[in-house]
């Protein structure tokens, strides 16, 4: 049997970015369920007024994918994934930093159209580079990122946002924005 074992560094490498940039994505999309209230809260705005942030990303998350995949055709995958990754990032921070309910809708957006891209992209990139005898393992891990993602909020969000230091300096649902953010480095 052909496994992760049996690839190159740069097969792995892929492997992980791919996989890890879809389990963020995952994260950031659940962080954001589990901290509407703590948001509504912050913004003084209802619940439902903040969930419409969760709506925005997602309705423009097409726009993503069809822009990033275009470039990714034209410059290459993995220099897309990069810049994909880092809009995500960027606009990650911007959301947890947001000084209005505005701008966080704004950033949220922003955030949907390179959210949009990291499924295209980075599981283009997999598939390419992983060799052919490996494309089913490599499916099936790398669609293990998105519930991996919702496990990883989960685990974040639970102490560190309930019981942590933390939520006494800044509002509790600026941690987990900025720890999505973590991936970049």
């Amino acid at each position: 049997m052909y496994t992760p074992l049996n690839w190159t560094m740069t097969q792995r490498h892929v492997a992980f970015a791919s996989f890890t940039s879809w389990m963020l994505d995952a994260f950031d999309f659940f962080i954001l369920v589990f901290v509407l209230s703590d948001l509504a809260e912050w913004f003084h705005a209802s619940v439902s007024d903040v969930s419409i942030a969760i709506m925005l990303t997602l309705a423009v998350r097409p726009i993503g994918a069809l822009l990033f995949g275009r470039m990714a055709e034209k410059y290459g995958r993995r220099p897309i994934l990069m810049l994909n990754i880092l809009f995500f990032t960027v606009f990650e921070l911007l959301s947890a930093w947001s000084p209005t309910f505005m701008a966080f809708l704004i950033f949220r957006v922003m955030y949907g159209v390179a959210m949009g891209g990291i499924w295209g992209v980075a599981s283009s990139l997999a598939m390419e580079t992983i060799p052919d005898r490996s494309r089913g393992l490599m499916s099936g891990i790398f669609q293990a990122g998105y519930p991996c993602g919702y496990l990883f909020a989960s685990v974040i969000f639970w102490p560190l946002l309930q019981y942590g230091w933390l939520a006494r300096y800044v509002p509790d649902w600026r941690p987990a924005h900025c720890v999505a953010a973590l991936y970049l480095v």
